[in-house]
């Protein structure tokens, strides 16, 4: 069986809380906290290619704001596929949806779905689907995992 890997970003590889007055600059939908953030997790990029190099499919699947608008949206979708490549992170799709979509309907029904999200009900949700399985990012290296599933 194939694997699916899903990748959220605010939180989880993106460290957008930590940009200053993140909140209130996407209440003023300033989408620059999505560029500002800092990389999460050293060694992604490889870890992303070589596990896609091995076959396996690598999705980042990430919320739009709550303060959403479609011009909005438009420039926070940039914004994200921006930092995405400015980090080095190929992926094979980037899917930036509204705000608190089960991200289990990105799972792939065929593989074995892993996500990686910094949120628990996320992470709950998704493991009530056949074949998925999350791991929080604080407890798990994402890089490692990825190399462990490769061995």
């Amino acid at each position: 069986m194939k694997l699916t890997v899903i990748l959220d970003m605010d939180g989880t590889i993106a460290d957008l809380y930590k940009v200053e007055n993140w909140l209130g600059k996407i209440r003023n939908f300033d989408p620059t906290p999505y560029t500002e953030a800092a990389l999460m997790v050293a060694g992604i990029a490889e870890a992303v290619k070589a596990i896609r190099e091995a076959g396996a499919e690598v999705k980042v699947v990430s919320w739009l704001s709550k303060e959403s608008n479609s011009d909005f949206d438009k420039l926070v979708r940039k914004a994200k596929r921006d930092w995405l490549a400015e980090q080095g992170i190929e992926v094979d799709s980037v899917r930036c949806v509204p705000y608190g979509t089960q991200k289990a309907y990105y799972r792939n029904p065929e593989n074995i779905n892993i996500l990686f999200d910094d949120n628990a009900e996320v992470r709950e949700s998704f493991e009530g689907f056949n074949n998925c399985f999350a791991l929080d990012p604080t407890e798990n290296n994402i890089t490692e995992v990825l190399m462990e599933l490769m061995a």
